[in-house]
């Protein structure tokens, strides 16, 4: 089942896989209301250094992806890596194909000179929080997390 995976960063030339995995995302996350954006603009986001994005590929099908933001630190000079979303297609979660996503990413993060790879997870979501003790993290913190809404 596995052995048919393959995991992939992609470029500026993959926007169709990048809107691929926001519809993903769309349906997983029960996304009310959402419109993608314009394929230009996603082209000019997977354009940037400091946003990375991975995907799932089973048969060049999109089942899985994740993406990241590079955070520059002031307490040293090695970036970090915050990963902002990462979902499974229903029909292929718990198959192992979302740690197979944290182990590539944070394969890919060390091995460009990245300190640390980290995610965030709603306390009340139980199934993330699960699946992320099962990735085998460094160490768990118990925060808080406040936003402002701007418009």
């Amino acid at each position: 089942m596995m052995n048919d995976l393959h995991i992939k960063k992609l470029s500026v030339n993959d926007v169709s896989c990048f809107e691929n995995l926001i519809i993903l995302f769309e349906e997983v996350f029960e996304m009310k209301k959402f419109s993608i954006p314009k394929s230009e603009y996603l082209r000019e986001l997977l354009a940037k250094e400091n946003f990375h994005v991975f995907v799932a590929l089973k048969e060049g099908s999109v089942i899985g992806g994740l993406t990241a933001y590079t955070l520059n630190q002031y307490y040293s000079e090695k970036l970090l890596a915050y990963i902002f979303d990462l979902a499974v297609a229903g029909l292929w979660q718990r198959q192992g194909i979302g740690n197979a996503l944290i182990m590539h990413t944070k394969s890919y993060f060390r091995q460009n000179g990245y300190s640390e790879v980290f995610v965030q997870a709603d306390k009340i979501d139980d199934y993330a929080v699960d699946f992320y003790r099962k990735t085998n993290p460094t160490e768990e913190e118990d925060v808080l997390h406040f936003y402002y809404t701007l418009d």
